[in-house]
């Protein structure tokens, strides 16, 4: 099975290598100013952590055009300070793959687990190559795979209150309420999976519909380990330089609820029966947040939500519960002095969405594009309340909004199982907020700038929602 998955020439430089221990993936892609330094902080730590283990550096390069994948090769070969030189018991093993050789697979993720299945490592550590990375990540990443018997590392990070809120305000808090448990980073960039884990979803039958294909392999990797009861952890990796920032929110949003929205009809045994959440392990450190002052263009994420929901009516009828598309409606008409859009009825709104995602009521593309001026206006809300909170106080209204998914989601199961009336009870519980002002601060640009399509129909919606100029990035760092 695995080798149906790999290229000629990877095979051949895996067969090569032999059996292993542990794999260390470097996904590239015009990496070759910061990647040699990388390269040089993961042979390090795997000579410091794991001096007896067999290992493999294999470059996962997506048509670097800088010499990236030169830059990995010089660097594996080059000598180590003689202090780690010295503890060097095993031969270190470098090699490169195009990333996404298997065509035939949804992702670029998969061949990499063929790759690890091949090779009989036990553990697998996926690193992207930022300035942060050093040594000590090999064993945050591996350690627990390796001496513990977990099957999934999930990373944290020290991050800014309003750093990766597409991430707060959607992915965390439904697939917390879906699968019951806390991970922060449910996509992330850097990682740790088991050789069983890998071995085990190569064997079974791939939990994406088919529309869903190439979106967000990560999170599918995450959703599949929860889902099917696979033991969970999360590392401390401190501070990450951000490199992957995109102005592309539609195509964050394809990522992760799209994502998501997608993995449910598979899952759909495991997350029906689950109710409320746990924290999953802290291997190592705890999460962090900080709250120095960013200037953020909140005006225009308000306008722009306004401007959706009266432009999208017709497609957002389709979508939405008539009582919940009233209530979104009237929210949008008022003025930002008195804008509101609470947790429950976000909640409501993101699961009528993976719900119409579900039974395909329109396009599923064009649903999945819908909900990004709605995200506008919930990220506008979150973003004024806490402009003056402290970190602690953001994290306190994350946590507030996740037990509302929490509660909310029998209205999910009621839509689901297609029960005639469902409801929901009540509204948000009370909160309290600092006493913040309404009016907007920061004048800093927001991203792209989206394009006015005079049609009102699901056709050309995309022109609407959709930012020009798009660039690929990771979801977790959209900017706001």
């Amino acid at each position: 099975m695995a080798e149906q998955l790999l290229s000629d020439d990877f095979l051949r430089q895996l067969m090569n290598v032999g059996e292993v221990d542990l794999v260390v993936d470097l996904p590239t892609h015009n990496h070759a100013a910061i990647v040699g330094k990388v390269v040089q902080a993961v042979r390090v730590g795997l000579l410091k952590y794991f001096p007896r283990e067999r290992a493999v550096l294999i470059n996962s390069d997506a048509g670097s055009r800088d010499g990236s994948v030169q830059a990995v090769l010089q660097a594996a070969a080059a000598s180590l300070p003689a202090d780690a030189a010295r503890s060097s018991l095993r031969t270190f093993h470098a090699v490169t793959a195009s990333r996404g050789e298997g065509a035939s697979t949804p992702s670029g993720l998969v061949p990499l687990m063929a790759a690890a299945d091949l090779l009989q490592a036990k553990a697998c550590a996926v690193i992207s190559p930022t300035e942060s990375v050093n040594p000590d990540w090999i064993q945050h990443l591996l350690g627990p795979l390796y001496r513990r018997e977990f099957a999934l590392v999930a990373p944290l990070y020290r991050r800014h209150k309003f750093e990766g809120l597409l991430i707060k305000l959607l992915l965390y808090p439904m697939m917390r309420a879906m699968y019951g448990k806390r991970i922060r980073e449910p996509y992330p960039t850097d990682f740790g999976f088991s050789g069983r884990l890998a071995s085990e979803l190569l064997a079974g039958p791939m939990a994406w519909e088919p529309e869903a294909e190439g979106m967000g392999d990560q999170l599918w990797l995450t959703t599949s380990a929860v889902a099917n009861g696979h033991a969970v952890c999360e590392a401390f990796l401190g501070a990450k330089a951000q490199t992957d920032h995109t102005s592309d929110l539609v195509r964050a949003m394809r990522q992760t609820a799209g994502g998501l929205f997608a993995s449910l009809p598979g899952n759909v045994e495991r997350w029906q029966t689950i109710q409320g959440s746990e924290p999953v392990p802290l291997t190592d450190g705890g999460a962090e947040t900080t709250s120095e002052p960013l200037r953020l263009n909140r005006k225009r994420l308000y306008a722009m939500f306004r401007s959706g929901v009266t432009e999208l009516q017709p497609v957002l009828s389709a979508i939405l519960a008539a009582k919940t598309l009233a209530e979104l409606t009237g929210f949008a008409a008022a003025d930002e002095e008195h804008f509101c859009f609470p947790d429950a009825l976000w909640a409501r709104v993101v699961y009528e969405f993976a719900v119409s995602y579900h039974k395909a009521v329109i396009s599923r593309d064009h649903i999945i594009q819908a909900l990004v001026p709605l995200y506008r206006g919930k990220l506008y809300e979150f973003l004024t309340q806490n402009r003056h909170a402290t970190a602690e106080e953001v994290e306190g209204r994350v946590e507030a909004l996740c037990l509302v998914f929490e509660r909310l989601k029998v209205y999910l199961l009621q839509l689901w199982n297609g029960q005639e009336g469902a409801s929901y009870e009540g509204n948000d519980p009370p909160r309290a907020e600092p006493d913040v002002g309404r009016s907007g601060e920061g004048v800093c640009a927001s991203g792209a700038t989206a394009d006015r399509d005079a049609g009102s129909g699901s056709r050309g919606m995309a022109h609407r929602v959709c930012s020009a100029g798009c660039g690929a990035g990771h979801p977790a760092y959209q900017p706001v």
